[in-house]
C-alpha cells in the first residue's frame, strides 16, 4: 500500500508529523478546550430546536466529533450539533412523531445512521470530484452570509431581547428596533458583552500561549459574579441550566421498512443539507489556512460521523460554522483540537458540569460575535469584486442567498450564476 493510498484509509496519519513542531500539541488541547466551553450552551439550544430532550446535543458534539476528525479531510472543521441541522430535523420530523418522545428520539437516531451510510456512498463514489469545482467566489459569499447568520442569532442574546432562534434577520432587525425604542432592551447584557470582548481583545497578543476566547470566557464569568453581587440588576442575566453528566448512552438504528418508508423524503433533504453545508465549511476553511481539501474523503468522514452517532445518540450532525470559527480564532493547528474538544466535553460533564451554571450566554454570545467578524474575509471579498463580475456576482448572490434562503440552496443557486457567468466575456467590468 502507497503512503498516499494509506493516508486516505487513514487520513489522520497525515497530521502525525506535524506533533513534532514545538507548541502545537499545547495549542490545539487549548483550542479543544475552548471548542468544549463554547457547545455546552450551543449543544442544548440546537437540541431543544431540533425537537430532541436538551442533553442530545452534548452527545452529538462527542462521538460525531471525534470520528470526523479522525477520518474527514479538513485540518479544521469541527463536526456536531448545527443550526440549520437542527431546525430541519425539527421541520421534517415532527409531522412524524411527537418531538421528545422515544418514537421521535428513535427515528431522529436512524435518520442519523441513513445519512451516513448515503454520504459514505457519495464519497466511495467519486461524488466529491464535483463539490470540488464549487468556485471560490461562492465560498466566500457563503462564509460572510453564514457570519451575518450568526450574528443574527445572538441579537436578542446580546442585547437581552427576546428573539426567537430561527427568526429571519429583516425581522430580527425590526425586533431589535422596535425594542430598543420601547427600552425593553437590557444594557446590563450589553455591558457583560463588551466586558468579553475587551478581554478578548486585550489578550490577543498572547493567544498563542492561551486562546483569547478561553480567557474571555472565565473573565467574563467572573465579572458576572462581582457584578451581581453589588448591582441586584445582574442576577436576572441567563446562565446555562443544569447539565446532566454523563456519557452517551448506546442506541441502535430502526432499520424496519416502516421507519425506511417514514424517513425516504427527511433523507434526502437532510443528506443534502448536512452534506452542502460541511463541504462548504471545509472549502473555507482550506481557503483560509491555503491547505489542501479532499471532498471525498470529507464525504467519507462526514458519513462515519454520523453512522457511528446513531448507536452514541447523536443526531444528525454536520460541520458547525460556530465552532469551527472558534476553532479558527484560537489558533488550532490540527483535528487533535476538534478531538480534544470532544473528550474535554465529557470531562466537563462527567466531573464538573456544577460549574457550568456559571456560563452566562451573553459571554458565548459575545465569543460568537468576534466568531463571525473574523469569519469574514474582507480582503478575499475585495479581491473577489476586483476581478470582475464573473466573480463577484457569484459571490453577492451566494451570500445573500445564505442570509435570505436555505443554506444548501443558497450555494445551488451561486454555483448556476457561477456557471453562467463564466459565459459572459471576460471584458465585461
Amino acid at each position: 500500500m502507497s503512503v498516499k493510498s494509506r493516508f486516505t484509509f487513514l487520513p489522520f496519519l497525515r497530521w502525525l508529523p506535524e506533533y513534532q513542531r514545538p507548541g502545537v500539541v499545547r495549542t490545539d488541547l487549548l483550542a479543544g478546550l475552548t471548542g468544549a466551553i463554547v457547545v455546552l450552551p450551543q449543544g442544548i439550544a440546537f437540541a431543544l430546536l431540533a425537537g430532541m430532550p436538551p442533553h442530545y446535543g452534548l452527545y452529538a458534539a462527542m462521538v460525531p466529533c471525534i470520528i470526523a476528525a479522525l477520518f474527514g479531510s479538513s485540518r479544521l472543521m469541527v463536526t456536531g450539533p448545527a443550526n440549520a441541522i437542527s431546525l430541519t430535523t425539527m421541520a421534517l420530523i415532527a409531522p412524524l412523531a411527537i418531538p421528545e418522545s422515544q418514537h421521535y428520539v428513535a427515528l431522529v437516531l436512524t435518520l442519523s445512521f441513513l445519512i451516513g451510510a448515503i454520504q459514505i456512498a457519495l464519497g466511495l463514489g467519486g461524488a466529491g470530484k464535483w463539490v470540488e469545482k464549487v468556485p471560490h467566489s461562492v465560498i466566500v459569499g457563503f462564509t460572510a452570509g453564514a457570519a451575518v447568520l450568526i450574528i443574527n442569532s445572538q441579537v436578542g442574546t446580546l442585547l437581552g431581547i427576546d428573539i426567537e432562534r430561527g427568526t429571519k434577520v429583516i425581522d430580527t432587525i425590526s425586533k431589535t428596533f422596535t425594542s430598543i425604542q420601547h427600552g425593553q432592551w437590557r444594557p446590563e447584557v450589553l455591558l457583560l458583552v463588551l466586558i468579553t470582548l475587551v478581554a478578548m481583545r486585550l489578550w490577543k497578543p498572547l493567544n498563542k500561549w492561551v486562546p483569547a476566547m478561553l480567557v474571555a470566557v472565565i473573565v467574563g464569568s467572573v465579572a458576572l459574579l462581582v457584578l451581581e453581587k453589588y448591582f441586584p440588576v445582574f442576577d436576572q442575566i441567563r446562565r446555562v441550566s443544569a447539565i446532566p453528566g454523563a456519557l452517551p448512552p448506546l442506541s441502535f438504528p430502526q432499520l424496519t421498512l416502516d421507519h425506511l418508508q417514514l424517513l425516504f423524503g427527511p433523507v434526502l433533504v437532510m443528506t443534502l443539507l448536512a452534506s452542502t453545508e460541511a463541504m462548504a465549511i471545509a472549502r473555507a476553511m482550506a481557503l483560509k489556512r491555503n491547505d489542501s481539501f479532499d471532498a471525498n474523503q470529507e464525504f467519507i468522514g462526514q458519513g462515519f460521523a454520523n453512522v457511528a452517532g446513531s448507536f452514541f445518540s447523536a443526531y444528525p450532525s454536520s460541520g458547525s460554522f460556530n465552532r469551527t470559527g472558534v476553532n479558527l480564532a484560537a489558533n488550532a493547528q490540527t483535528p487533535l483540537s476538534a478531538i480534544a474538544a470532544a473528550l474535554f466535553l465529557v470531562i466537563i460533564l462527567a466531573f464538573v458540569s456544577p460549574l457550568a451554571e456559571y456560563l452566562p450566554y451573553a459571554v458565548v454570545a459575545a465569543l460568537l460575535l468576534a466568531v463571525a467578524w473574523n469569519l469574514i474575509d474582507v480582503q478575499q471579498i475585495r479581491h473577489e469584486i476586483r476581478s470582475g463580475p464573473r466573480e463577484w456576482i457569484p459571490m453577492l448572490i451566494t451570500g445573500l442567498g445564505t442570509i435570505l434562503i436555505s443554506l444548501e440552496w443558497a450555494v445551488l443557486v451561486g454555483i448556476c450564476v457561477a456557471a453562467i457567468a463564466k459565459r459572459w466575456p471576460q471584458s465585461a467590468k
